[in-house]
């Protein structure tokens, strides 16, 4: 009675783990198929995706190159608009593709918001490598605006389309050859180059938190945070952040006043 009882229990648990692994099995299958399709989906997206970027290879947007912005992007760790070279019309296939949202303000140019140069005054002299980031680093670099281009063209070395010249011992950048990549924005150890609209009528040339007196007494060519630009904008554009006048260029109708009234000719109309 006990063996046929014993067999009975193994015959049914035998059954039991036999479903069960049938089960398993089923189931690791169609992981194993999900899984390839997915992939298979996924490495297509990553092609196209690779295919409507730029190509630039600048490394602008913080990755080694496009391939890798492409894998960011496709894994939702990447921000469209991080890319600053890729047209519009590319960006809006990319974003249907990956049913992304575009945040884009429409394309930008580089612009060195300084023009110290030969103007700034220097605190001592300096002999060291012939780089901004090695000048920098001692007593923030050679002239007395801690804010001034210090014009050794780090930023010139690190564009990818020579579109960077030193110009009066100050950095100038070509709107027309400018791609906007970034590459100069992060090789500036001072951070005086911004994106600005490529429409853009006017931009301040001057990065100076400083005013009045102590501008004066360090550059040539400083703002010296006096306002008039601000009081004469005629739609509000021009605001004062930390003695630094800023364009509002959704606001500004490139009407020229704040150029005209400036009175150390900070406010440049753009080439």
């Amino acid at each position: 009675m006990i063996s046929e009882i014993t067999l009975d229990t193994l015959g049914t648990v035998g059954i039991v783990a036999a479903v069960f692994c049938g089960v398993a099995i089923v189931m690791t299958v169609l992981i194993l198929v999900v899984s390839k399709v997915c992939k298979i989906d996924s490495d297509e997206k990553l092609e196209q995706v690779i295919e409507k970027l730029a190509g630039a290879n600048c490394g602008g947007c913080g990755c080694s190159g496009c391939s890798g912005f492409a894998e960011k992007l496709c894994k939702g760790a990447a921000d469209l608009s991080d890319c600053h070279v890729t047209s519009p019309e590319n960006k809006a296939e990319i974003a249907r593709l990956l049913g992304l949202t575009i945040k884009d303000d429409g394309p930008t140019v580089a612009c060195v918001m300084c023009s110290g140069g030969a103007n700034a005054h220097n605190l001592y002299k300096y002999s060291g490598i012939e780089t901004c980031v090695y000048e920098a680093q001692l007593f923030k670099g050679a002239k007395m605006c801690d804010d001034g281009c210090l014009g050794f063209g780090t930023c010139m070395s690190a564009c990818p389309e020579r579109a960077i010249d030193i110009v009066n011992s100050v950095a100038v950048v070509h709107p027309d050859a400018c791609i906007s990549c970034g590459m100069c924005m992060n090789a500036c150890p001072k951070h005086l180059i911004e994106r600005i609209p490529v429409t853009a009528p006017v931009y301040v040339a001057c990065s100076s938190h400083c005013r009045g007196k102590e501008v004066m007494n360090a550059c040539d060519a400083g703002c010296i945070a006096c306002g008039i630009c601000v009081k004469n904008c005629p739609t509000g554009a021009m605001t004062m952040r930390d003695n630094v006048p800023r364009v509002d260029y959704s606001k500004c109708t490139g009407c020229l006043v704040c150029v005209s009234k400036c009175p150390r000719k900070v406010i440049k109309k753009r080439l």
